[in-house]
């Protein structure tokens, strides 16, 4: 699995990736242990109102940001967006209200709208082997969940000897890093020919999305994803601080175990995907994740071991759902279109995350956590069944199709002949899915 990496530009990225999100992982305990401060029981507000922030701004921000730096140098780009990161987690530490807290986030998750899209849809292009792309995504998946393992112990560790606003030192210090490990990499310049005006570029993702069919079944199975990192995420510090009674460093501990169950799936992914298409690893991980939601729902008087079973079965899940997607967006666009696709990909998915987020948090404040496991549980088994139907379990790359529209002449039937068969995505020759 550790193959990609012996590509000098792909193991600079992905050094850059590590410690970025190690930083940030830092600051996803720091945040939570700062809203359990301004608002006791309420945290998981505080913290459901944030993370509908991050998503407004994710989904909102990312396609614009795709279509305006279709022009832009990527390394220029990448640095810069590090670097807004790094002052914003400088700041962090200085916040007293809850206001202070949002308008920082809101820059940094502006920030990040506009990074991540960009840094992913340069994979594929440094690592054009499937089985290479694949172990890569695997790698990308392992250094995700660095945030939910690697980040909350060194968080257990640091706080024992540091107050948790020093966390968000060690935040700026990870986003910095990265942008030195950007400035290292060896970019190619790639400039596809602009033929699309700005309005197509923005659009096309969604256009995309709107016309195959294994895309629509990638935002349902988000709809599931988003469900149970909801439950996790917003509230982790509310069931263990106060309803459980225990400590900060049992926050941290109950979210690396989240991570150790992640990390453990992506490791099993690559193998999985040599025998199982993507569309039922992804489904695979959505009934997991809806088996753990429903199961805390019934979690009245368990304790914290109890927490720490459904926590890292919604972990496995969580990775089965989210690795395979990469693939499945590669597999339906050209290397054009790609990271208008991604742009898109992003907003939608984290749309899933604007529903969850506050339904986690306010069912939470509102009615309870169990309540929340219930309501989160009932979204997570939609997504699931959403994607059953609308992801085609006869989803060959290879599709065998006539071009009845296109003149004799056409430069595509003097290649292919009028009936052909040849791995189709939607592009100004195919502009829909071919139904044989």
């Amino acid at each position: 699995m550790l193959s990609p990496l012996s590509n000098v530009t792909y193991r600079r990225l992905f050094a850059a990736q590590v410690v970025a999100l190690l930083g940030t992982g830092l600051a996803t305990v720091a945040l939570g242990l700062l809203a359990h401060r301004l608002g006791g029981a309420s945290a998981g507000e505080i913290l459901g109102i944030a993370f509908a922030i991050k998503m407004i701004a994710y989904v909102a921000v990312a396609p614009f940001a795709s279509a305006l730096a279709a022009n832009l140098p990527r390394k220029t780009l990448l640095i810069g967006l590090d670097l807004v990161r790094a002052g914003v987690a400088a700041l962090l530490p200085f916040a007293v209200e809850a206001w202070q807290v949002y308008a920082l986030m809101t820059v940094l998750y502006v920030a990040s709208a506009a990074f991540t899209p960009a840094f992913q849809a340069m994979i594929p292009d440094i690592l054009t082997d499937e089985r290479e792309y694949t172990k890569a995504l695997s790698l990308s998946r392992l250094a995700s969940d660095l945030e939910s393992v690697a980040s909350p112990v060194i968080a257990a560790v640091l706080l024992a000897f540091v107050a948790y606003n020093d966390l968000f030192a060690g935040t700026a210090i990870g986003f910095f890093l990265s942008a030195l490990m950007v400035l290292s990499a060896a970019l190619r310049t790639v400039r596809v020919p602009q033929q699309k005006t700005f309005a197509q570029r923005l659009t096309i993702g969604f256009r995309l999305f709107a016309l195959t069919p294994r895309l629509r079944g990638l935002v349902a199975i988000s709809l599931a994803t988003a469900a149970g990192g909801a439950m996790v995420f917003i509230n982790t510090v509310v069931i263990v601080q106060t309803q459980l009674s225990l400590s900060e460093q049992h926050t941290a501990w109950a979210l690396a175990v989240f991570g150790l169950g992640s990390m453990s799936a992506a490791m099993l992914v690559p193998r999985l995907l040599e025998d199982m298409p993507d569309r039922i690893v992804m489904i695979l991980g959505g009934v997991m994740m809806t088996a753990g939601l429903v199961a805390g729902a019934f979690h009245h008087h368990g304790g914290y071991y109890e927490l720490l079973v459904m926590w890292f079965d919604i972990g496995i899940g969580y990775s089965l759902t989210l690795t395979p997607a990469s693939r499945a967006l590669r597999r339906s666009a050209s290397a054009e279109d790609r990271p208008g696709l991604f742009a898109a990909y992003f907003a939608l998915s984290h749309a899933c995350w604007l529903i969850a987020y506050p339904v986690a948090g306010l069912v939470s404040s509102t009615w309870g956590t169990n309540a929340a496991f219930f309501v989160l549980g009932i979204l997570s088994a939609i997504g699931v069944l959403a994607t059953w139907l609308l992801w085609p379990s006869h989803d060959p790359e290879i599709l065998p199709h006539r071009h009845e529209e296109l003149p004799a002449d056409h430069p595509h039937l003097a290649e292919h002949g009028r009936k052909h068969e040849h791995a189709v995505v939607i592009d100004a020759w195919h502009p829909k899915w071919p139904i044989n």
